[in-house]
């Protein structure tokens, strides 16, 4: 773990260091996103992992670096929740408005709902 420039651990460190090596507690490799703006060409780098702990859920720690400087977040399990659900809403009201597209779609080409056919 490292340290501050005072000699005391930060917010991260304790964090991390809390979840390693306990028994319950499973996690994800760090993964590492360069993203670079388009002409601009400023570069920005995110590294992401994840910790799932059996009883509260997943911490995830967060690491930013750009030409400014580095910012390290610990997202709580509260926050992770709330992120996963906005996601989960998301992906169904997208999944909603393709169907009803595609229902319309076949509607203006004269195709009937397989529970309008008549069987035979």
């Amino acid at each position: 773990m490292s340290e501050s420039t005072n000699g005391h651990l930060g917010k991260f460190d304790r964090a991390l260091g809390a979840l390693v090596g306990i028994p319950d507690v499973i996690h994800t490799s760090a993964t590492t996103v360069r993203t670079v703006a388009p002409l601009v060409g400023s570069a920005q780098t995110f590294i992401v992992q994840t910790y799932r702990q059996k009883e509260s859920g997943d911490t995830v720690f967060l690491e930013y670096v750009d030409e400014e400087g580095n910012v390290r977040m610990v997202i709580p399990p509260a926050v992770t929740k709330v992120i996963a659900r906005q996601r989960d809403a998301l992906n169904a009201r997208s999944r909603s408005k393709g169907a009803q597209a595609a229902a319309a779609d076949r509607k203006a080409r004269g195709i009937k709902p397989a529970f309008l056919k008549k069987k035979v």
